[in-house]
């Protein structure tokens, strides 16, 4: 249920302080001196206000991997991040290749209320690269999907890629891709490089991921379509993602936190909590895809949120699963590896963390300005405070966070959710919807 809420002397995005009059889940009123009667009142003194965030790939789990992870536990997880919106990734079981599962997924998110759940589907039947999914079912059902994506697996086929691209012309759709060569990875389990060759593991070369890259905007040239690259992690990568602009190719890319800060380094201790796809690369690589996302070839920044339960990470690193979850902490990695290294203003993260997100995934009521008339999706973060990262600031039902035991700047204090609070005082609201 939305509240009338007044925000008093919120950190602005380009100025200092101001009010805001939220009302019947819309923003009524900005300026100083804003008062309602009745109303609840945040104290926002110090803090940022920014558009609710907004993750184009999240991997909620459900149906079919609730151990890991379901829809009202993710959510939660992403509301204590501050994000009003997530994109359910479709490697779920049944795989989200189908117009009734992704209206599961959409009823699933609206009960829970956290956040607003916008379904991704699968590109390929049970995503096997064979034959094309329902991709207008999907597009015409009740979730609109917009976005497409066998994410977890590449859509290795470039006959398949092709014919996908050309078939999401006519809604305006995109096709995610998880660019990974399986020929050139098989059996890989770290970035190639030094530190797999004097551990004795399986490597994961930056080639791998830029040939993907490489023939896919090509072919998203040749055809006249949209295409978005996941997580891309190699210097590599983003002078192709540059070039491909450069010749006005419609593409856009994401980069994850994890990405932006670790490097292979820490598959040192053999910490599975640190295994991941694509892999932590070299810090050469962490500088580029920072440089990538501070001069705009890198569009958003994406969790590729992947809850797994303990046993599939408290094991040997070659039996254990690949993924972290990311989404309590994405806000403040982004902050520690980006803003505090003056590489983006609070302006800038707010575009690639709400903004360009929601426009590239054509979400309707989120990313937009703080501005009267505007939806309530609003995140107030305290940059001024620093905190050891710990199991207490996770919410979801998974705990395989690379950062527990850092110190991470910041903290999400509110959320609200299209008016509804969902975080207050950097605590989760149980049972919201009781």
């Amino acid at each position: 249920m939305t509240e009338t809420l007044v925000i008093v002397g919120a950190r602005m995005l380009g100025a200092d302080g101001a009010d805001i009059l939220v009302k019947d889940g819309v923003i009524a009123e900005i300026g100083s001196g804003v008062r309602s009667a009745g109303a609840r009142v945040i104290d926002a003194d110090g803090l940022v206000a920014l558009p609710g965030l907004v993750d184009l790939h999240t991997h909620l789990r459900e149906p079919g991997y609730e151990a890991s992870e379901t829809i009202l536990t993710g959510t939660r997880a992403a509301a204590a991040g501050g994000f009003t919106a997530v994109f359910a990734m479709p490697n779920t079981s049944p795989v989200a290749d189908s117009a009734g599962v992704v209206e599961q997924e959409l009823a699933l998110g609206e009960a829970a209320g956290y956040a607003t759940v916008q379904p991704i589907g699968a590109v390929t039947v049970g995503q096997k690269g064979e034959r094309l999914a329902e991709l207008g079912a999907m597009a015409n059902s009740r979730a609109k999907v917009r976005v497409f994506s066998d994410d977890g697996f590449c859509v290795f086929d470039p006959l398949i890629m092709r014919r996908a691209l050309e078939y999401v012309k006519a809604f305006g759709g995109v096709i995610a891709q998880h660019a990974q060569d399986p020929r050139l990875t098989e059996g890989a389990q770290m970035n190639e490089g030094v530190v797999s060759a004097e551990l004795g593991l399986a490597g994961w070369p930056a080639v791998a991921e830029e040939s993907i890259i490489a023939r896919d905007v090509l072919l998203a040239e040749h055809v006249g379509s949209r295409l978005h690259v996941c997580h891309l992690s190699t210097a590599g990568s983003v002078d192709i993602i540059r070039w491909a602009k450069k010749r006005g190719v419609d593409v856009t890319a994401e980069v994850t936190p994890h990405h932006l800060l670790l490097t292979d380094e820490l598959v040192r201790g053999y910490d599975a909590r640190y295994k991941v796809n694509p892999p932590l690369r070299r810090e050469e690589d962490v500088l580029a895809v920072r440089e990538g996302l501070a001069d705009g070839t890198i569009d958003i920044v994406a969790t590729d949120h992947a809850p797994h339960p303990s046993e599939s990470k408290a094991c040997e690193w070659q039996a254990a699963a690949n993924g972290m979850v990311g989404l309590e902490s994405a806000l403040r990695v982004v902050h520690q590896s980006m803003v505090q290294t003056g590489l983006l203003e609070w302006a800038d993260v707010a575009r690639v963390m709400s903004t360009a997100p929601a426009r590239i995934g054509m979400l309707d009521g989120h990313g937009t300005p703080l501005e009267v008339g505007q939806p309530a999706q609003i995140t107030l973060y305290d940059p001024n405070i620093t905190g050891t990262f710990t199991t207490n600031d996770l919410r979801g039902r998974s705990e395989n966070s690379p950062y527990l035991g850092r110190e991470l700047p910041g903290r999400v204090e509110w959320t609200i959710h299209g008016g509804t609070v969902t975080v207050a005082s950097g605590t989760v609201v149980e049972e919201l919807n009781s």
